[in-house]
């Protein structure tokens, strides 16, 4: 877009656009790892694996908030 002139709001609307997406796709993944992977560390799991869970969470939450 920017390279065929389109108008700057307009480039910055399909950014926008972009990352809601992102956003919607990260937040079904990432409902879909504590359904299925972080449930089944709890349930069937170690205690390191529990660990691990958490640990992995708490590092994509850090990351989000940066």
């Amino acid at each position: 877009m920017v390279e065929e002139d389109h108008l700057c709001i307009e480039v910055l609307t399909q950014i926008r656009a972009v990352r809601a997406a992102l956003d919607k796709v990260e937040q079904e993944i990432l409902r879909d790892h504590r359904q299925h992977c972080v449930t089944n560390a709890f349930h069937a799991g170690t205690r390191r694996d529990r660990k691990i869970k958490i640990e992995e969470l708490m590092i994509l939450l850090e990351r989000r908030r940066s």
